[in-house]
């Protein structure tokens, strides 16, 4: 049986220097495989496990300085494993279905958690993949293949292959697909302008094939998020009524990139992290202009700490989702670099809200009692 994760959010995420990382070997099919693990420095008891999937072309080494899926293994207690794909070609590739091989990337998988699950004491219950662009139909057919044994699943911008839409999934499993509508390397309906051809199943087809497996009925709720930054993009997220999560954050606008809460209304890091585990991460942004903005406790039960260094600490304002100011923060002048200042949210609903500055500096808060 597939167990609820819990995690207690307690601090700021630290940087990665504090983590154990090391590039290993894995005999499969008379190779060896390379996949890179971190893990918190010390821990007890069993760990839940990541597993993210890199996209075509690239490697583990990058892959891992790139997207700091490695951030939150220290503070959360989670082991993040980065496999390595095999060269097919044309790079470095994974077996998900678009083009003939005989190479059992599935199998290499899960062989793998097998052995660090013993190795490392990781959680059975707690398996989550994730993956970009070719790492994300990778996902996917995992997803279809091992459903049964894998928790939550969350592919960006990677489609479901013709070739894998044609099997039955063995089990409903929990699942967050994130794909921008201006993607020209995996276009939003199935075809890529890039490679000149089509790659598997548009989005809609995709949510049509897991709304059949998780047992959906209805119309979704349709959450359009805060448009706070001028980046150009709209970020839409659709819940579908399920026996089984299932979930879609649709990126008006969006193009075959991973997009961060330091450029963007929303990083696909902690859209990922809050769908998994049903918790936001906390907030600490880097302000663009001075540098620094902090909140604190998040989640909260209404009172809410906020210091920033930014010198209008007057013009602090609060937004609820759908965009509306609730609250504007009057700040303390001094001559101190930082201003701390301190407001009740406790006479909102319970949700998630966003702080901004005076220079538009974004943080984002979750109300929960």
């Amino acid at each position: 049986m597939k167990k609820a994760l819990t995690i207690s959010i307690l601090l700021i995420i630290c940087w990665m220097g504090s983590l154990s990382a090391q590039i290993q070997h894995f005999p499969w099919q008379g190779v060896e495989r390379e996949y890179l693990i971190r893990t918190p420095a010390n821990h007890d008891g069993s760990l839940p496990v990541l597993f993210f999937l890199h996209g075509l072309g690239d490697n583990i080494t990058n892959c891992d300085q790139e997207f700091h899926f490695g951030q939150i293994a220290e503070e959360f207690g989670w082991a993040i494993v980065v496999p390595q794909a095999r060269n097919q070609g044309i790079g470095t590739m994974w077996n998900a279905g678009l083009m003939s091989s005989t190479i059992d990337d599935a199998g290499f998988l899960m062989a793998l958690l097998d052995s660090l699950t013993v190795q490392y004491q990781l959680d059975p219950d707690s398996v989550f993949f994730t993956g970009f662009s070719m790492g994300g139909f990778m996902s996917h057919r995992m997803a279809i293949e091992h459903g049964d044994r894998i928790t939550a699943c969350a592919p960006v911008s990677g489609l479901i292959t013709n070739v894998d839409a044609a099997q039955t999934p063995v089990a409903p499993v929990r699942m967050l697909h994130i794909h921008g509508t201006s993607d020209n390397v995996v276009g939003y309906n199935g075809y890529s302008s890039v490679f000149g051809m089509n790659l598997g199943l548009g989005v809609d087809a995709i949510l049509d094939y897991w709304q059949n497996a998780n047992g959906c009925t209805g119309e979704p709720a349709i959450d359009t998020l805060p448009n706070l930054k001028n980046d150009g993009l709209r970020f839409i997220r659709y819940t579908y009524n399920c026996g089984t999560d299932l979930q879609h954050l649709k990126v008006v606008g969006g193009t075959h990139n991973w997009y961060d809460v330091n450029h963007n209304d929303i990083g696909y890091k902690e859209v990922i992290y809050e769908f998994f585990t049903g918790h936001s991460l906390p907030s600490s942004v880097p302000d663009r202009k001075t540098g620094y903005l902090q909140v604190w406790p998040n989640p909260t039960n209404g009172i809410l700490n906020i210091q920033n260094a930014d010198p209008d600490a007057s013009g602090i304002q609060v937004f609820d989702m759908n965009g509306n100011m609730v609250d504007v923060i009057v700040g303390v002048n001094n001559d101190s670099p930082l201003q701390t200042v301190q407001i009740n949210l406790s006479r909102y609903p319970d949700g998630v809200y966003f702080v901004q500055t005076g220079d538009g500096t974004v943080a984002k808060v979750v109300v929960k009692r």
